[in-house]
């Protein structure tokens, strides 16, 4: 046992057969062997007892195909006849000697040794044995340094009377097929050295081991797991389900062939036979020899069994569900922006228009007239630079120049405004009626778990969530029952559920539900072995291949899942102010444009005062400082006559005032009267006649407007 342990084999089941045992009592072995599947031995015993176990197996038909017998050295010497050579080479009497001893010599010695007799020719038998060398079964005894050399030892497979040498072994070289090839020199513990085997039933297919192996019964999510019994009779079942086809696959991807047979947990009615943690202690009694299914990897289990490496990702999660999509709210149109965005800009589009109007008020007929005229322009203008609709032309150097980066502004918010309100009204948005697991303790809401998974001592041990505060369900429909009808009415606030589940939940009812909260950590779906099973090495390598190859591993879920895990993140946008912009999103742009305002708005004002100011002062000197503001500010209400805006209206004024030439010449009641209505109801001079125009271009005779009163 102790060399198999060094190669990482292990020995199952040992049966022991005294060498005094009656066929009664082989038999008797033999048959417990055979109740328990074993299917692979290995033979250690007398030839004497081996002779009589050989024959009573083959009578229990245990030599047929599908057995595998390995026997070692002391029985392999059984099945060949010794040769003359052989029986030559046992003879050790090259000495040439007959025994002659003597006593020796004892005396002042408190040692008990005067019983034993020396033998006189003792060196001499010594030199003998040591340079003695002889062919025996295991091929040349040679002694080096008083220790036998390594042997070579023999590998070979019995067919029925028929011995068939498939190779050697050495401690130097492993196994080798041929004496004679000393080509490879490197060690080898490979079968695929030595010649093929014949197993019984005349095959070639190594038997494989068959392991019992238990299966959970479940009436929820059965994509992992599903037991079908095939008649109401009959105990034969049908097992499938992702985790038993990932195990298949594992199988496939083993270096030696195991044969499982599915065993359901269940009992007499056909349901659940009990919680995980009592399925996976049956391994403990030895009921099964492994456990599949989707079992989670958790530290108190890993006391009684082994487990895998995961197959599946996992952890515990908070589903709850959500409220109405705000997409049917009548202020949706809002929800783009933040509220502090929203002032932000209305107090920014108020400031624009005021400084805007300041700029141009003076130089710009467009921006004059009534106070209220004035008042509803401020507004207006800022807010028409969002669809860019405004019609007044501004003339103002500085006016411009805010208004560039005015409408830069204007185009990036407008922008994001749009992209933000098409997210929303395209993609769902999800607000969850809890976020926060310590609200739902806080207040005493019951909470859910599935039956019979470990997550109820989760909730115990680390959420100090009182038992009577948790609800077992089993299947989707009861998860959606539960949380439709919430914690007031017979359901409860939140499940807690591993996250495979939990995806097959919300892929079912992707727009109700929904995952909140933290993660709280486990290490996914495993197989599990007993404690110090040599299989569970040999099966975490194979999941590495199958999980690693993700056209395999994608073509099992596609089986059962195909939309399902599709839906790999439902928690996008849950949180209700998670997609409105807000002022930090734009705040570099509002500086600048704020930064741009003031600055050409106190230039202006700068300016404005120092050319006016030294005027007011020196036509009354003895005015306060009021007066004089508010002397500034009447002037600041005129007209800029010397803006070149209105330096064009004047020569205008003056060309109607002063012709050269009149052409027709109109009469001098008709000028009278264009003139005054010109003055009197406009900035502007524009004069128009049904039958006639003026202009300024025209030339006619020597006409003079002298006598016309109140021309200019």
């Amino acid at each position: 046992m102790e060399a198999l342990q060094v190669i990482d084999t292990r020995v199952l089941y040992r049966s022991v057969i005294p060498p005094s045992s009656k066929n009664t009592e082989i038999i008797k072995e033999l048959n417990k062997l055979k109740a328990n599947q074993r299917k692979i031995f290995l033979v250690h015993m007398t030839a004497s007892l081996g002779s009589k176990l050989f024959a009573l197996a083959k009578n229990a038909e245990m030599m047929s195909e599908g057995y595998a017998w390995m026997v070692t050295e002391g029985l392999s010497s059984l099945l060949d006849p010794l040769s003359s050579k052989v029986m030559d080479s046992m003879q050790v009497e090259k000495a040439g000697m007959h025994s002659s001893f003597f006593k020796q010599n004892v005396s002042g010695c408190n040692a008990n040794l005067a019983a034993l007799d020396i033998f006189e020719n003792g060196t001499r038998l010594r030199n003998t044995i040591v340079n003695t060398k002889f062919v025996g079964l295991s091929r040349n005894f040679v002694l080096v340094n008083g220790q036998l050399e390594p042997s070579t030892f023999e590998v070979f497979n019995v067919i029925g009377k028929t011995e068939i040498n498939i190779g050697y072994w050495t401690p130097q070289r492993g196994f080798f097929k041929d004496l004679k090839d000393t080509s490879e020199k490197a060690y080898s513990t490979s079968k695929d050295k030595l010649k093929p085997l014949i197993w019984p039933g005349y095959t070639i297919h190594q038997p494989p081991l068959r392991l019992r192996i238990g299966v959970p019964v479940k009436n929820g999510f059965k994509e992992f797991v599903k037991v079908k019994w095939i008649s109401s009779t009959d105990d034969t079942t049908n097992v499938s389900g992702f985790s038993i086809d990932v195990f298949n696959a594992v199988l496939d991807a083993l270096p030696f062939p195991l044969s499982p047979e599915f065993i359901p947990y269940a009992n007499k009615q056909r349901q659940s036979n009990g919680t995980y943690d009592q399925l996976l202690y049956e391994i403990k009694t030895k009921m099964y020899d492994a456990v599949i299914g989707d079992i989670t990897i958790i530290a108190n289990r890993s006391t009684y069994v082994d487990f895998t490496l995961p197959y599946t990702e996992s952890g515990v999660q908070m589903v709850v569900s959500v409220n109405d999509d705000e997409r049917k709210s009548l202020w949706i149109f809002l929800k783009p922006l933040s509220l502090n965005l929203w002032l932000t800009i209305g107090i920014a589009f108020i400031f624009t228009g005021l400084v805007i109007w300041v700029l141009e008020h003076r130089v710009n007929t467009e921006f004059r007239g009534p106070p209220e005229q004035q008042l509803g322009l401020i507004f207006w203008f800022s807010f028409s630079t969002l669809a860019f609709a405004h019609r007044e032309k501004v003339v103002n150097n500085w006016s411009r120049f805010v208004l560039v980066i005015w409408i830069f502004l204007v185009l990036i918010l407008t922008q994001s405004y749009t992209a933000s309100l098409t997210s929303i009204l395209t993609v769902q948005r999800l607000k969850p009626t809890f976020v926060d697991v310590n609200e739902i303790i806080k207040n005493g809401y019951f909470v859910g778990y599935q039956n019979n998974s470990f997550v109820k001592e989760l909730l115990k041990e680390q959420l100090d969530i009182h038992e009577s505060k948790l609800k077992p369900y089993e299947t989707l429909e009861e998860y959606h029952e539960a949380l439709s009808n919430g914690t007031h009415n017979g359901g409860v606030a939140a499940i807690f559920d591993e996250i495979p589940y939990l995806k097959i939940f919300l892929a079912n009812y992707p727009s109700k539900y929904t995952t909140v909260g933290p993660l709280y950590q486990t290490d996914g779906f495993g197989f599990v072995f007993p404690q110090g099973s040599p299989f569970v090495p040999h099966m975490s390598r194979a999941i590495l291949n199958v999980t690693q190859n993700r056209l395999k591993i994608q073509a099992i879920e596609n089986n059962y899942f195909s939309s399902q895990l599709t839906c790999e993140d439902q928690n996008t946008g849950i949180s209700p102010n998670s997609h409105s912009l807000g002022v930090d999103s734009f705040g570099g742009l509002f500086l600048i444009a704020g930064i741009a305002s003031t600055f050409s708005l106190l230039v202006y004002v700068f300016q404005l005062f120092y050319s006016h100011w030294p005027v007011l002062s020196d036509n009354n000197p003895a005015d306060s400082c009021w007066s004089k503001l508010v002397k500034m500010a009447k002037h600041f209400d005129q007209k800029d006559l010397s803006s070149h805006t209105f330096k064009g209206e004047e020569s205008r004024v003056h060309a109607i005032a002063s012709p050269e030439v009149f052409e027709p010449s109109p009469s001098i009641d008709d000028i009278q009267n264009h003139t005054r209505n010109s003055i009197e109801g406009s900035d502007d001079v524009v004069i128009h006649d049904d039958n006639s125009s003026l202009s300024s271009s025209s030339r006619h005779g020597d006409a003079s407007m002298q006598d016309v009163p109140n021309s200019s």
